[in-house]
């Protein structure tokens, strides 16, 4: 029996990631799973190459947020699973997803964060640091795999197309706001590192927590405006 699931990746300019994704769902027993490029992605349709009848291509204006709203509007899924199109799922994905798709509607559902090894040696205290983030502070980010019903999307009213960054981030502030709770999956999704390579460890971490503090205190007064 399918799960009454919609998966939805967004994909950005010159992004071919998630033709090493949809492999992984291949087998998965959804309902649907979407594939979300920015308007201007491709010079050709990506249709053809999408053999599996479940999946499905949309376009949106470019923009994470516009993309998994328009993912999701593009579905009829009961419970949503917004996917970066760089994840890598284990071994345990499919029971973490079904546990909580049988628990609280009212509740938004992250993977453990870990990273592949295209990236430097040190991302293991990126590993951990995104577990105590998550953990201590209730703040998952996009890349550890966002879970939640539909009847909570909708009531947070979904992701926020005028952030230009940190739309996950903010949705969490207001799915907490409304009284959501957010749980770890306690399954593990794997994420690449190559910008962490490409740029410099430190540099990136740097980035990543000066960001992440500024947008903490915006998003926490916004949540309660």
């Amino acid at each position: 029996m399918d799960l009454d699931l919609a998966i939805v990746i967004p994909v950005g300019p010159n992004d071919e990631a998630w033709r090493v994704l949809l492999p992984q769902l291949a087998h998965w027993p959804v309902r649907e799973i979407v594939v979300v490029f920015a308007n201007e992605h491709l010079p050709g349709d990506p249709r053809p190459e999408l053999i599996d009848a479940r999946v499905h291509v949309a376009f949106a204006p470019r923009g994470r947020a516009r993309q998994l709203n328009a993912g999701a509007a593009a579905t009829s899924a009961r419970w949503l699973w917004f996917l970066h199109a760089d994840s890598v799922l284990t071994a345990g994905a499919r029971n973490a997803v079904t546990r909580h798709m049988n628990g609280d509607e009212q509740a938004l559902g992250y993977f453990d964060l870990h990273f592949l090894d295209d990236g430097p040696a040190l991302m293991a205290l990126n590993t951990l640091g995104a577990w105590l983030r998550s953990r201590w502070f209730g703040l998952p980010f996009g890349d550890q795999g966002f879970l939640l019903s539909r009847m909570l999307f909708e009531r947070v009213r979904g992701f926020d197309a005028n952030e230009v960054s940190g739309e996950d981030h903010d949705l969490v502030w207001r799915a907490r706001a409304a009284g959501a709770s957010i749980r770890p999956l306690r399954a593990a999704l794997y994420t690449s590192a190559r910008k962490y390579a490409q740029l410099g460890w430190w540099r990136t971490t740097s980035l990543h927590l000066r960001a992440t503090a500024q947008q903490a205190r915006a998003f926490a007064r916004k949540a309660a405006s």
